[in-house]
């Protein structure tokens, strides 16, 4: 995996995933890596999110550069996925869509340790902005 780009979250949003983390029952792979992204996020307040900001219940529009497929999807807390288009902020890919801005790329192992290389494109909606 290379270098992860440096993230932005909003105070509320990082509050709540620290809050997210603490209920959990069990602490595994997933836990430890929101926990890790979260460490070194870069913190500001809601007024202040550059709009080009994933952020949480944010809708993005974001390309897999290996296979060349678009997805546009909303980052949600896990007790909102399961919806066509929504993807759990516990999820390898939701984990790392987190803060990153358009034009930012992260390559994260996929399902069957296949690897991603999913690219911002655009964010369609962020309800910080």
């Amino acid at each position: 995996m290379t270098s992860a780009p440096s993230i932005i979250l909003t105070q509320a949003d990082l509050t709540r995933l620290e809050r997210l983390l603490d209920s959990l029952d069990e602490y595994g792979p997933a836990a430890e890596a929101l926990e890790q992204e979260l460490s070194r996020a870069q913190v500001v307040a809601a007024a202040d999110m550059p709009a080009a900001v994933v952020t949480m219940n944010s809708r993005v529009h974001c390309r897999d550069e290996i296979s060349g497929k678009d997805y546009h999807l909303t980052l949600v807390y896990p007790q909102d996925a399961g919806r066509e288009g929504t993807v759990s902020v516990l999820a390898p890919v939701g984990t790392a869509l987190l803060g990153l801005t358009v034009g930012q790329h992260i390559d994260w192992p996929g399902p069957g340790g296949k690897q991603l290389r999913l690219t911002v494109l655009a964010v369609e909606q962020q309800p910080a902005a």
